[in-house]
C-alpha cells in the first residue's frame, strides 16, 4: 500500500476528484493549507495598499491505495491537476505500512 500526498490548486479540486472516480478510487482526506514553492507568493493590491500575499492557498488530498492502482491515480491527478503554469503542485508517494479500520477492526488492503 501506498500513501500518496497531493498539494494543488483549490480550483482543481474537483477536475482531480471526477479524475480519481473514474479509475475506481472511493476515498480521500482533503484539507486546505497553504504554502509557497518558487511562486514565492505575489502582491495584492487592496484599496490602494499594496499587500504582499506569502502564502499561498493549496489543497492537500491524502490517499491510501493498494500497489496495483498507485501508477493510475498518480496519472489521473497529474493530468487532472496540471494547468502548465508555476504552482501547480506536487504529488509525494511514500510507503504505508498499514491500515486499520476503527468500525470492524479489518487491516491492511481490507481496510482501505
Amino acid at each position: 500500500m501506498k500513501l500518496i500526498t497531493a498539494v494543488i490548486k483549490p480550483f482543481k479540486l474537483d477536475d482531480v476528484r471526477n479524475a480519481l472516480s473514474e479509475i475506481g478510487v472511493q476515498g480521500m482526506t482533503v484539507t486546505e493549507v497553504k504554502g509557497f514553492g518558487r511562486q514565492k507568493g505575489h502582491t495584492e493590491l487592496y484599496r490602494g495598499a499594496e499587500y504582499v500575499i506569502d502564502f499561498l492557498p493549496k489543497v492537500k488530498l491524502e490517499l491510501v491505495l493498494g500497489d496495483d492502482v498507485v501508477d493510475q491515480a498518480v496519472e489521473a491527478i497529474t493530468k487532472a491537476a496540471q494547468t502548465g503554469k508555476i504552482g501547480d503542485g506536487k504529488i509525494f508517494i511514500t510507503n504505508c505500512e498499514d491500515v486499520i479500520r476503527i468500525r470492524t477492526g479489518e487491516t491492511g488492503p481490507d481496510a482501505v
